[in-house]
């Protein structure tokens, strides 16, 4: 008996090609919009809250810390803690602003 065997034309290949690019900018675009995106927007958030701090700001460092602002620099900032105990510390150690003094 003689068996016969079908073969698949040698041109599909072009078709998966153009679905799995697909697939890919899809998976990316997801990435993009979920994990990308939100990332960024927090970043933006945290470049003006610490560019919007002034003196006698109440911060909280990144470590805990309470205190009063008492000094600014370019970087560094300068937290009266209490008991006029002032710690120079880089802008970025704060880690959120409590209330402002208007």
């Amino acid at each position: 008996m003689e068996v016969l065997f079908a073969m698949a034309p040698q041109g599909g290949g072009e078709g998966s090609m153009v679905s799995t690019l697909i697939m890919f900018a899809a998976i990316f675009a997801i990435f993009y919009f979920m994990i990308i995106r939100p990332q960024q927007k927090k970043a933006k958030e945290r470049e003006a809250l610490l560019s919007s701090v002034k003196k006698g700001d109440k911060v909280i460092t990144a470590s805990g810390m309470h205190g009063t602002v008492a000094g600014l620099d370019d970087t560094t900032v300068l937290v009266d803690v209490g008991n006029n105990i002032k710690i120079k510390m880089e802008r970025t150690a704060i880690g959120s602003v409590v209330s402002s003094k208007e």
